[in-house]
């Protein structure tokens, strides 16, 4: 008599383990040291996090918001702030001289 043997296949596709990853997060970190005859001459030190932008910003990390490269708001800070130390540059020197 044959009997029936029900399997359960679980899979998971890309999306859902990259959606799990994001949600969770994941952090790699590793150092790199080149010495020669007992002096370092290289020191790295890899930290990488791979995080939605919702959890990173929960966990505090907000680095590209003020990074001139990445956002249009931090590079109109950078120049204001430029024009800025001209400006008080030129208010010191005419007070000092």
């Amino acid at each position: 008599m044959p009997q029936n043997i029900a399997h359960s296949v679980q899979t998971t596709s890309l999306a859902d383990i990259l959606e799990r990853v994001l949600d969770k997060g994941i952090v790699i970190a590793g150092d790199i040291k080149i010495c020669l005859a007992d002096v370092e001459l290289l020191n790295i030190k890899i930290r990488l996090l791979i995080a939605s932008v919702e959890k990173a910003k929960e966990m505090g990390i907000d680095w590209w918001q003020s990074d001139p490269a990445l956002s249009s708001k931090a590079k109109a800070m950078e120049e204001e702030n430029r024009q800025l130390r001209e400006r008080l540059d030129r208010l010191e020197t005419r007070l000092g001289g």
